[in-house]
């Protein structure tokens, strides 16, 4: 599937640079269940970018508020004050077997993944999280009495880790793998510049080297 500046992605801002689609999943070990589950996000929202819990916004100078707080960082530009608003959309499958009050906790995890890449849940920002499920196929049958299997909610907890996880990697590749843009009235939302993303994760030990790279 296509990610970055597509479909309903294209006009999106995530954290002032260039929004767009991303996708993401994980799959629970069999001891586990599994299961899988898969997230698809529309980035559209605002606040101080952290990735892998690395200060990004901050380090490239454009975050929420930065004109309030611009002596952190010489280099950061002045954001409207409704930046941190947008739609942002998640969408959360599962092949679990939940039933609609489980699928409704596992949506609320979405904010905690979005928390992780920065988000603050600004007043104006319609954050709307929904998730279903492809199990109990026969559920909806409209004669005879249905049948359904459930997890039990002592088991969901890998479900919510997964969940968390994969909103955070879906906003990142979204971002990522969208491009600079310009719409109308000639607004340019920039991309995120990628060198220097690569710069600041190396500075705070996130990427390395491999061992035989320079050989």
């Amino acid at each position: 599937m296509q990610e970055g500046a597509v479909g309903a992605g294209t006009g999106t801002v995530a954290f002032g640079w260039k929004g767009g689609i991303g996708t993401s999943s994980r799959k629970l070990p069999d001891t586990l269940g599994g299961y899988t589950l898969g997230i698809l996000v529309q980035t559209n929202f605002g606040g101080v970018l952290s990735i892998d819990g690395v200060p990004i916004g901050v380090e490239l100078g454009k975050y929420y508020l930065s004109d309030a707080v611009g002596s952190l960082n010489p280099k950061s530009e002045i954001q409207n004050p409704k930046s941190a608003d947008g739609s942002i959309i998640i969408v959360i499958a599962t092949d679990a077997p939940l039933i609609p009050t489980q699928l409704k906790r596992l949506a609320r995890r979405a904010g905690l993944g979005l928390a992780r890449d920065g988000s603050i849940g600004g007043n104006g920002s319609g954050d709307i999280f929904i998730a279903f499920s492809t199990a109990n196929p026969g559920a909806a049958k409209p004669t005879g009495i249905a049948s359904i299997s459930m997890l039990p909610n002592d088991r969901m907890n890998p479900l919510f880790a997964a969940t968390i996880q994969s909103v955070e990697e879906a906003v990142v590749n979204a971002m990522v793998a969208a491009d600079t843009m310009t719409g109308v009235d000639g607004y340019t939302a920039k991309a995120l510049p990628q060198d220097e993303l690569v710069r600041i994760l190396k500075k705070y030990g996130r990427l390395r080297e491999p061992p035989n790279s320079k050989q």
